[in-house]
């Protein structure tokens, strides 16, 4: 009988993609191939993610272009949802528009009340090529929107509007990322 590791144990933690990188901000490859360098960056990703003390992380946020993400998330009832997803598709975002705090590994140390969905649906495949769907609701679903968003080229902030936005652009300022181009630049 094979021992069954635990997520991320023989990963690496991999350097993240700095506010600014093309990276953060472009839409994802699809996976088209479900060999060893996959498998190693599931691996990665969730090392990362734990490193950081994060509940999920999109290959982007690491500088890779490519549609998958990484999650280790409660949902509102404090049920944990560990797992990983290969080319999701979002099925639907919907319910009540909730506002709350979020966060983002690329933006460390900082949040701000964002906008989603109570609900969520994805759907793809796992390392392995089988089917997978993934029904996310309250905390879940946000972190299941998320981690959708960076594989479409988007980070929180773009759904951030008027004061909100402003004040997360002057915490960023602040913070003295200066890698790569200005938030302003980087969100029209």
């Amino acid at each position: 009988m094979r021992k069954r590791l635990i997520p991320g144990s023989s990963g690496r933690v991999r350097p993240m993609s700095p506010l600014g990188d093309p990276v953060l901000h472009t839409p994802c490859e699809p996976v088209t191939d479900s060999g060893p360098a996959l498998r190693e960056l599931v691996e990665d990703l969730f090392a990362t993610m734990y490193a950081r003390r994060g509940v999920a992380i999109a290959a982007p946020q690491v500088g890779v272009g490519l549609r998958v993400f990484v999650y280790d998330c409660p949902d509102d009832d404090e049920v944990r949802h560990l797992g990983h997803i290969v080319n999701p598709v979002l099925e639907a975002a919907d319910g009540i528009v909730l506002r709350g705090p979020e966060g983002c590994l690329s933006l460390p140390g900082l949040e701000a009340g964002t906008e989603r969905f109570d609900r969520a649906v994805l759907t793809g495949t796992t390392v392995d090529g089988d089917p997978v769907r993934i029904e996310g609701t309250g905390y879940f679903a946000r972190c299941l929107q998320h981690e959708y968003d960076h594989l479409e080229g988007r980070i929180y902030a773009d759904r951030l509007t008027g004061w909100r936005r402003a004040r997360l652009l002057r915490q960023v300022r602040r913070a003295g990322w200066g890698q790569g181009p200005s938030p302003e630049h980087v969100w029209p």
